[in-house]
């Protein structure tokens, strides 16, 4: 498959703490319009995989593409330009508690648009009412806000720009079993309806059943790939643990 057939690549990756090899040549491929949910153990990295991705981290060696263009090593005003074309949330949401809703939707228009106010108003308006929040939740700030209601905000603001990639990092996390649902049944709807293509770390089960295409799994400081059906048949003991302990049995309904 040719770099531009993907709307990410991870080419040879090797990230290094000190003595401690995170990734030692790990390879990521992600399709366009597929969600592609991306786990492992404590420590095996997933983090600094998604802050490598995000140009948030420079790796020891290997490169990162999308869309085909090799994004690592760009200085910051060319790693600005590859910013406004994807969004991003992170597990907290990481929302300014000092602006409303709307004010956080509305601050990546703001910087990258130049369209009058009252425009941006009005499109960040339809981006709350396409995640599913009242027009009254606009208004409130985060701290006002419920736990789905600031993950539901956060996707918000990361699709205030129409990017056709959503990198998410434990979107469900914190959530209770209904809110992480309801939250699992609109990101397969956006992604449905805006053809997005979503990279997803997780460990949240019941969201890998109900989301994910392919799967990718960070083991020894490399990454195995595959559909649910593949990668659940894989031989590697903690990909066996993982998805068929009991927890996962659970997720599956059996």
């Amino acid at each position: 498959m040719s770099s531009t057939a993907l709307a990410v690549e991870v080419r040879d990756l090797v990230n290094r703490f000190g003595q401690q090899v995170v990734h030692d040549e790990l390879n990521m491929s992600v399709r366009h319009g597929e969600i592609f949910g991306i786990v492992g153990g404590s420590g095996s990295g997933k983090s600094v995989l998604l802050r490598t991705i995000l140009g948030l981290h420079a790796p020891r060696a290997g490169e990162v593409l999308i869309n085909g263009d090799v994004i690592t090593g760009l200085n910051s005003a060319e790693l600005l330009h590859v910013k406004r074309r994807y969004g991003v949330t992170f597990q907290h949401g990481a929302l300014f508690s000092s602006l409303t809703v709307l004010e956080n939707i509305e601050l990546p228009m703001l910087e990258a648009l130049g369209l009058p106010e009252s425009v941006i108003r009005g499109l960040s308006l339809q981006k709350l009412r396409l995640v599913g929040l009242p027009d009254d939740a606009g208004m409130k700030f985060p701290a006002q806000l419920s736990g789905g209601m600031v993950k539901r905000a956060a996707l918000a603001r990361a699709l205030a720009l129409d990017p056709t990639l959503l990198f998410l990092d434990e979107p469900t996390a914190g959530l209770d079993p209904i809110s992480a649902g309801h939250f699992d049944e609109l990101l397969v709807y956006l992604k449905r309806t805006l053809d997005l293509t979503v990279v997803m770390v997780t460990h949240d089960l019941d969201t890998i059943y109900r989301t994910c295409d392919r799967i990718g799994v960070i083991v020894d400081g490399r990454m195995i790939s595959d559909t649910l059906d593949g990668i659940s048949q894989h031989a590697h003991p903690w990909i066996r643990e993982y998805f068929h302990g009991a927890r996962s049995r659970a997720a599956q309904g059996a």
